[in-house]
């Protein structure tokens, strides 16, 4: 079965186009004062764990990283060259860098995730919220996980068929909804909301992930404007990121 026809709302053809917008989000947001920062609250010194979008590595959140350190945190990417990989391997990786983080900090850690990255916020704090404080999620499927546009779909078939070619699959179903995996167990987990804040930030002009899937009643659901992919540069994820990091951690 293809992602695409795993999709909850079927075939979509998003809006490639509209994702080239991203370069004009980074040069706004490099001329706004929020990227300085100012007028935000300021951060706690907490560890924050970056995860990248589908296909993308560290190097697409270096920007975000330098900015959290700006604003009074230690953030710290997951080692991620291409997140195409398995996604219980994927979740490995994210969770061991959880644990470091909350290891060096003596604190539970924020985790924030763009596009699949989202996926495994949302995962890692349902599995671990003794150490995840914070869950940001920009541009995730929070619902279906394959709602995404037919041409994302046939990049997840191709790096489905990748696994299995190169014996990277640790099981048949890998990189499906229903995938037997620790992942997709996470992933499906009642989300801890009486312990962890979730944020979602979404746009209606996602030209890659419906933005009505990366709605969920148990996060802070917060709306920008702009690209898919620019979410990563948008002047206000980061206002939205700056906010929902200031709130206070709930007990576990």
């Amino acid at each position: 079965m293809s992602a695409a026809s795993e999709a909850a709302g079927g075939r979509w053809r998003g809006n490639p186009l509209g994702e080239t917008r991203w370069m004009l989000e980074a040069m706004r947001l490099s001329a706004d004062p929020v990227f300085l920062p100012v007028g935000l609250p300021r951060g706690d010194r907490r560890g924050v764990v970056l995860v990248p979008g589908f296909g993308a590595g560290d190097q697409t959140l270096a920007v975000l990283a330098g900015w959290l350190w700006r604003l009074g945190y230690r953030p710290a990417v997951c080692g991620f060259f291409a997140n195409i990989d398995c996604s219980e391997r994927g979740l490995e990786m994210v969770e061991r860098r959880v644990e470091a983080s909350h290891a060096r900090t003596g604190r539970r850690v924020a985790v924030i995730g763009h596009s699949r990255g989202g996926h495994y916020a949302r995962a890692i704090a349902a599995k671990r919220p003794d150490l995840v404080s914070h869950a940001i999620s920009m541009g995730a499927d929070l619902q279906a996980m394959f709602d995404i546009s037919s041409a994302t779909a046939a990049a997840v078939g191709l790096a489905r068929a990748g696994l299995h070619a190169t014996g990277r699959a640790r099981r048949p179903d890998c990189l499906t909804v229903g995938c037997s995996c620790s992942f997709t167990d996470a992933y499906n987990k009642p989300f801890p909301d009486d312990e962890v804040r979730l944020t979602s930030i979404h746009s209606k002009g996602d030209g890659v992930v419906r933005w009505q899937s990366q709605l969920v009643p148990y996060a802070e659901n917060v709306e920008v404007s702009g690209s898919h992919v620019g979410l990563v540069f948008n002047r206000k994820s980061y206002r939205a990121i700056a906010g929902a990091l200031a709130e206070p951690e709930l007990p576990v």
